[in-house]
């Protein structure tokens, strides 16, 4: 399911959110928007040690509508995706977006053989380029997989046909041995792999309604684990691992009772080795969605619910592990501007930014509040980069009017913690002697790479990049980079592979 301000792509949105009215029963103070500023003012004076900056608005034509998630690109620029919008009204885009907000489109779909709508986040391989899913379009009009250079240059690699193959790409992932891992929706959902030549094999097939297959994440045993939106035993939704070859298990089973319900973000393999994720609602104490932790023998732990009110509502987004050690996410509705939103069709709240621990204790960081103040709605994963600071996008609000039910096109956003700089590895995961690539910011004249201690041959492109192997004898455990400004380690483990 993607929702994307009025209008919902799939068979399911969060019953709360659908068909619900523009609330109009704050006064005329609030519904200037004079409150919401006050309320912002007072929210400034309260987090001075945290900055949230919207770096650009999307017009809905030029640059498109409705962006995805980003991906840090070797450059140290971010690339994502708008599911609509360009040169065709359903097309979607390609852009790239500096730190400081310059956007730049790299690449505008037509919806034909090229394909429509793409979808999630872009994925770096070790090439350099990026790959990445058309939900729609291609020559048998069920979508394409695709390879991007960072100065757009597209090659399409597969196209869907509907059949044993499934159809509509979600996701992407990379995998420890440099292939791509992703999931279909069409039918009940499959997962797949494809070499980066092209060669793709369906490794599952979904049945018994499951809906829905998420982005799954790859663990160091190379095992794979994901959530389905819908099927199990209480058709509420499930966890589960799959192997390389394809065999799956279902570790959990969702209720929609406290547990919550309708995982759609997928989940993360947290530092101690356990899962976490979100559900969207119908259930939990409230009934607005969950943070759940989940160990790898199918133990849960609802860490929190969500009342819908200043804490938000609806997370759809996956969680992200940053170098401080808590969890980072957001919801899609709610927070301190709700019951009243300017942009908001539903009269719950534009959206919050929220950091949990590993044990409960959540913050709202940052309540949106739509057209024109900042984004409403935001949907996708953040991405921690590599100077410390989050990145993010919303479905809608911004700059730009667009007038009816819908105010605003969507954004790109910044938020900074104070968090010091880290490195990020390309892939997460690997065997001695694969490659990686090493992003970071100030990387001219590193002396030093190790991976858990294990000194590594390395090369300096750019201030940005360095190439590695694997050393022999390499452990899972972080990656160190010594630079004459400091030393440098990876926000999470790099998982080694036997």
């Amino acid at each position: 399911m993607l929702v994307v301000g009025d209008w919902t792509y799939n068979r399911r949105e969060p019953a709360h959110a659908a068909g619900k009215e523009y609330n109009t029963g704050k006064s005329s103070w609030w519904k200037t928007g004079w409150g919401v500023l006050w309320l912002y003012a007072v929210t400034a004076l309260v987090s001075r040690a945290q900055t949230f900056t919207t770096l650009a608005s999307f017009n809905g034509t030029t640059n498109g509508l409705w962006p995805q998630a980003l991906s840090q690109g070797t450059d140290g620029n971010f690339y994502g995706t708008t599911f609509a919008g360009g040169s065709a009204p359903y097309g979607g885009t390609v852009f790239k977006i500096t730190p400081t907000g310059t956007l730049t489109m790299l690449y505008s779909f037509t919806g034909g053989a090229d394909g429509g709508s793409p979808g999630g986040a872009l994925v770096l391989a070790t090439d350099g380029s990026f790959y990445g899913t058309a939900a729609f379009g291609g020559a048998h009009s069920y979508g394409t997989i695709f390879k991007i250079s960072p100065i757009g240059m597209l090659t399409i690699l597969y196209t869907f046909t509907g059949g044993a193959d499934g159809g509509y790409p979600t996701s992407l992932v990379l995998g420890a041995d440099g292939n791509l891992y992703g999931t279909t929706g069409a039918g009940d959902g499959t997962i797949f792999e494809i070499t980066l030549g092209g060669a793709l094999t369906t490794l599952y097939t979904f049945h018994s309604a499951t809906v829905d297959v998420s982005m799954v994440v790859q663990g160091a045993s190379g095992n794979f684990y994901g959530t389905t939106y819908e099927g199990g035993a209480y058709n509420d939704g499930t966890v589960f691992k799959m192997t390389p070859r394809g065999t799956l298990t279902t570790l959990y089973s969702f209720t929609g009772g406290s547990d919550g319900g309708f995982p759609y973000g997928g989940i993360v393999i947290g530092a101690d080795g356990n899962f976490y994720g979100t559900t969207t609602g119908d259930g939990g104490a409230y009934g607005n969605g969950t943070v759940f932790t989940l160990t790898p023998a199918g133990t849960l732990t609802t860490l929190y619910s969500f009342t819908g009110r200043a804490d938000g509502s609806s997370p759809f987004g996956s969680l992200v592990q940053a170098n401080d050690g808590n969890l980072y996410g957001t919801t899609y509705l709610g927070g301190a501007s709700q019951p009243l939103c300017p942009s908001d069709v539903y009269g719950f709240g534009c959206g919050t930014v929220f950091r949990i621990s590993s044990t409960g204790a959540l913050t709202t960081l940052h309540s949106f509040a739509g057209y024109p103040i900042d984004g409403a709605a935001p949907q996708s994963a953040l991405l921690q980069a590599t100077d410390g600071n989050f990145y993010g996008t919303t479905l809608s609000g911004g700059a730009y009017n667009a007038g009816g039910l819908t105010s605003g096109y969507g954004t790109v956003f910044s938020l900074s913690m104070g968090l010091g700089p880290s490195v990020k590895t390309v892939p997460h995961s690997g065997k001695a002697g694969s490659a990686v690539i090493i992003l970071g910011t100030n990387l001219r004249g590193a002396s030093s790479v190790s991976f858990n201690g294990a000194a590594a041959a390395f090369s300096v492109v750019s201030a940005t990049e360095i190439t590695t192997t694997v050393p022999a004898g390499a452990t899972t455990g972080k990656v160190q980079v010594i630079t004459p400004s400091g030393t440098l380690f990876s926000g999470g483990p790099f998982l080694v592979r036997r």
